[in-house]
């Protein structure tokens, strides 16, 4: 046999035509086989949809609509709701009935409505007349027309919100095109049919179908912060952290909201041209809206079928399909819907890669709730998104919980939420995204500018005070000091012995005097006598009369100096009144108060010096120094060049910046609430430290005090009761904030403290005035973390740095004592300058040991200057 007989492979004449097929059928397929290289891209182009939808600065083609769905249910969910469902052919309304907020006590009731296509494609007035005819039936069927339920209405197309309560429809998507709809609000079209229909309801909510089945899924299961789509449309939503925070629950509730992201428009900006087939371009040609929804129409139920059709068309005129070869349509039907679960999955792994990024996470663990006839009948959808979201985001752990109940039973949670916590329509201002966080920062850094100018500093808000303070403790002080510390109720003296054995060690006694509200009301003779007084009783009962001890005088409110040993008051704040001290230097009132008691004063200090100096003993990094109690400020080391009211280039110098009256010129104003003006008109001074007055402890209990008494008398809390004691200015103090936010005791707390205000409250108001102290403390966090962040950029600046690694002292009660307070501030600092490593240094010693320490730094430099005095001399004559 010759070689080429042997190798020869006979193929019968028939077979060839069917390999000619399917070469061909392969190579029509070939656009619509995906590979993880361009479905990596996909993720990429979402994300970047997703971020550039989010902030906001020109068209999007991913929409990113923000839903006022602040919080998954917790369960506590109870009572009668009233569920609207419109999104596809179908109108659906439920009952849906929660009891003592259990998931097995849920009982839901529905009944199912047909959309006819004329009424789809008709006038707005008659869909939603026929939407209320809907209601009104359904109402009739449960026996409850005359009840005026809560509801909520789920309106699967994307909509504009300014609120929970109102949504305009951006554009119809799913075959509606409804007139005189689009740029309208849904909500008050719906209410005006059904005022029509002569009946009432109470429209709490409006959602898209995705927020309501991620909220109907987080009743299950608490881990869900994902709500997908994949049916006749597809869409997702999920939780957006304001502040990219990763907190814990409470914390969540106010600093995250629930994003519907419409992805379906990805592409439409043409992102998506390099993977769009011949047949895709034709069925958005044939569609009701050419060139929307790009990448809906290649995942959605809706159109894979036309697409299919489309190929098969193709196919046909090929001549392929004939002599009944089902096995191509299976290979196209399978070719189509594997794109679509694949693309699905790029835009899930966008998703969930960016919610863990925001969190910071190695490693995420999140729940996605589903719904859609795509996903949960297609024999094989299902799997080949979830297999692409585990390739294409490797460190999230994605478990994917079909929704049984549908959207309608998430509508109902979300009117249920917002019914039992209404505290959002009151206090959605008071959250602030990181925008908003670096638009103060960035204010306030040019406020700091303007203060240390000579011609500016007069009109500025920030006095940006010199302290005369050129160092922080080197180690090498030593000595025996006395320091006085005024700035709040009590009035603190210290002996503080700084020795050198074999290290550095620092000994204190120390004795808290009160200040009563006549004294701090009264003359500035009477309150420097107080001081003396104290002084003389705390030298005797220490044995100390007969020594000449140096002090330093923590003196805890703006003063203008011009040497270490002298303080102008420039006003009095924190309830302080006393006469005849503003204007005067405090330093020759305490000295002529104390003159007999034989100790000189060496230096005035404010409380944030004294903190900084305190801390500054135990890290040398430390050059920043705050203050977060009764009052608030801060101080840092500027650079002497930078201080065009002190003279000298060479150095440093410690300011005080007097941040509390921040924002007194105005520039707060957008972000003040009608609380924080009523607080300050009920001041000791009127248009004064405004700052102060949104922050600290002094003022953050009335302010909860005054939202509860709104809230109560629109009867959204205590049924409306309103006490006297409720009514009385400061009986709700921040400690009560503190004790009511604790982890555990925290609702208990929040009985028993509203109890003693004689409101009797039920859990849920409870749990509402929990959600107020919660927002209250954050926005003071928050805004501390702003100012703050403002400061450390400048010590990165002045240094010339790309990376600064620096300590900030801190003391106060509410930074103390808050449970959640110098955590939530920690992260906002740190998320807002992400390229400076800070640590945090709680004072343990209070601003009076940092007194002493100014004290001795004051004698170390004096001492070093007489040695070079005396070496001076010492050369002169050798000479």
């Amino acid at each position: 046999m010759q070689p080429s007989q042997e190798c020869s492979l006979y193929v019968p004449s028939w077979v060839l035509p069917d390999l000619f097929g399917v070469f061909q059928v392969d190579e029509t397929l070939a656009p619509f086989k995906l590979t993880h290289e361009q479905l990596m891209l996909v993720k990429s182009r979402m994300r970047a949809g997703l971020e550039a939808g989010l902030r906001n600065k020109g068209p999007s083609a991913v929409k990113m609509l923000p839903s006022f769905v602040y919080r998954t249910p917790d369960g506590t969910e109870r009572g009668k709701y009233l569920a609207l469902d419109l999104g596809g052919t179908n109108f659906r309304a439920l009952l849906v009935n929660f009891k003592r907020g259990l998931q097995q006590n849920t009982r839901v009731n529905h009944k199912i409505y047909t959309i006819p296509l004329e009424i789809m494609q008709g006038t707005g007035e008659e869909l939603f007349d026929h939407i209320a005819q809907c209601v009104s039936d359904f109402l009739d069927y449960m026996g409850m027309k005359n009840a005026h339920l809560p509801a909520g209405f789920t309106f699967s197309f994307p909509c504009e919100q300014t609120a929970l309560d109102t949504g305009t429809l951006v554009s119809w998507t799913k075959g509606y095109k409804a007139t005189d709809c689009e740029g309208h609000d849904v909500v008050e079209m719906l209410k005006e049919a059904i005022k029509r229909r002569n009946f009432d309801l109470d429209i709490v909510a409006v959602v898209n179908d995705t927020v309501g089945t991620m909220m109907s899924c987080a009743y299950e299961d608490p881990q869900c912060e994902i709500g997908l789509i994949a049916g006749t449309g597809t869409n997702v939503c999920y939780m957006e952290e304001d502040d990219k925070n990763e907190d814990d629950s409470r914390d969540e509730e106010i600093t995250k909201m629930c994003i519907n992201t419409e992805w379906g428009g990805l592409g439409d900006d043409g992102s998506l041209e390099d993977i769009i087939t011949p047949y895709d371009a034709e069925v958005n040609r044939m569609s009701v809206n050419p060139g929307k929804q790009s990448f809906e129409k290649l995942t959605s139920g809706m159109y894979l079928g036309e697409i299919v059709r489309q190929v098969l068309l193709d196919l046909t005129s090929g001549g392929l399909l004939f002599r009944g070869r089902i096995f191509i349509v299976q290979q196209v039907c399978g070719a189509v819907s594997r794109r679509a679960a694949q693309l699905c999955g790029a835009g899930m792994a966008a998703v969930v890669d960016k919610i863990r990024e925001n969190r910071r996470l190695d490693h995420l663990k999140i729940t996605v709730g589903v719904d859609g006839a795509l996903y949960k009948l297609h024999p094989h959808f299902s799997r080949v998104l979830e297999e692409t979201v585990r390739s294409l985001a490797p460190h999230c752990n994605v478990t994917f919980l079909p929704s049984e109940e549908g959207s309608g039973k998430g509508a109902a949670l979300i009117t249920a939420v917002a019914k039992q916590k209404p505290i959002d329509k009151y206090l959605y201002s008071m959250r602030f995204s990181d925008e908003t966080l670096l638009d103060i920062m960035h204010q306030f850094r040019r406020e700091m500018v303007k203060g240390l100018g000579r011609d500016t500093n007069p009109t500025a808000a920030l006095k940006m005070l010199p302290t005369f303070v050129r160092s922080i403790p080197d180690g090498s002080e030593k000595g025996d000091f006395i320091a006085l510390d005024l700035g709040g109720s009590n009035f603190r003296i210290l002996r503080v012995k700084v020795s050198h054995e074999k290290k550095q060690t620092v000994q204190m006694e120390s004795q808290i005097y009160d200040t009563p509200e006549d004294i701090i009301h009264g003359t500035g003779t009477k309150l420097f006598d107080h001081v003396a007084e104290c002084l003389g009783d705390f030298m005797e009962k220490h044995n100390i009369k007969d020594k000449k001890l140096p002090v330093g005088f923590t003196f805890s409110f703006p003063c203008q100096q011009t040497k270490l040993d002298e303080g102008v008051l420039i006003t009095w704040t924190k309830r302080f009144k006393a006469s005849g001290v503003e204007g005067m230097d405090v330093v020759k009132l305490l000295s002529k108060a104390i003159k007999k008691r034989g100790v000189s004063i060496m230096a005035v200090v404010n409380d944030t010096v004294g903190t900084m100096m305190t801390c500054g003993f135990d890290d040398q990094r430390c050059e920043v120094g705050i203050i977060i109690g009764t009052g608030t400020n801060a101080c840092y080391m500027e650079e002497l060049r930078n201080i065009d009211l002190v003279e000298g280039d060479e150095g440093r110098m410690c300011v005080n910046t007097e941040w509390g009256a921040f924002g007194d010129d105005g520039r707060l104003e957008d972000i003040r609430t009608e609380f924080d003006r009523e607080i300050d008109r009920g001041s000791l001074n009127p248009g004064k430290q405004l700052f102060e007055k949104m922050v600290s402890g002094m003022y953050l209990g009335e302010l909860v005090r005054l939202i509860l008494v709104k809230m109560a008398r629109e009867g959204l809390l205590f049924e409306g009761r309103i006490t006297p004691e409720l009514l009385t200015r400061g009986k709700f103090e921040t400690k009560h904030i503190s004790a009511i936010e604790k982890s555990k005791e925290g609702l208990s707390k929040a009985k028993e403290i509203l109890t003693r205000l004689g409101v009797e409250p039920s859990t849920e108001d409870c749990i509402a005035v929990q959600h107020v102290c919660t927002i209250v403390s954050f926005r003071s966090a928050n805004l501390i973390a702003a100012v703050l962040a403002g400061i450390l950029l400048r010590l990165k600046e002045n240094k010339g740095m790309t990376r600064l690694r620096t300590t900030i002292g801190i003391d106060g009660s509410l930074y103390k004592m808050h449970p959640q307070y110098a955590r939530r501030l920690h992260k906002t600092v740190r998320r807002l300058v992400p390229d400076i490593d800070v640590r945090f240094l709680l004072s343990e010693s209070g601003s009076g040991k940092g007194a002493a320490m100014v004290t001795a730094v004051a004698y170390r430099l004096a001492e070093e200057e007489r040695w070079r005095c005396t070496i001076r001399s010492m050369l002169f004559l050798w000479k």
